[in-house]
């Protein structure tokens, strides 16, 4: 699965996701402030091994 890195453009912070997560806050806005969040404020990661 694959881990991306969030930075809220609102607040500022900054929190690894997974995919699900990702579509999560891209869908409710940022977990600490609810802010909208793009996909552009997410940057892919390293994929994780299984």
């Amino acid at each position: 699965m694959s881990r991306y890195e969030f930075t809220c453009p609102e607040c500022g912070q900054e929190i690894e996701v997974n995919e699900s997560m990702r579509e999560a806050t891209l869908t409710h806005g940022c977990p600490v402030c609810a802010a909208s969040v793009t996909p552009s404020d997410f940057a892919a990661g390293q994929p994780t091994e299984n």
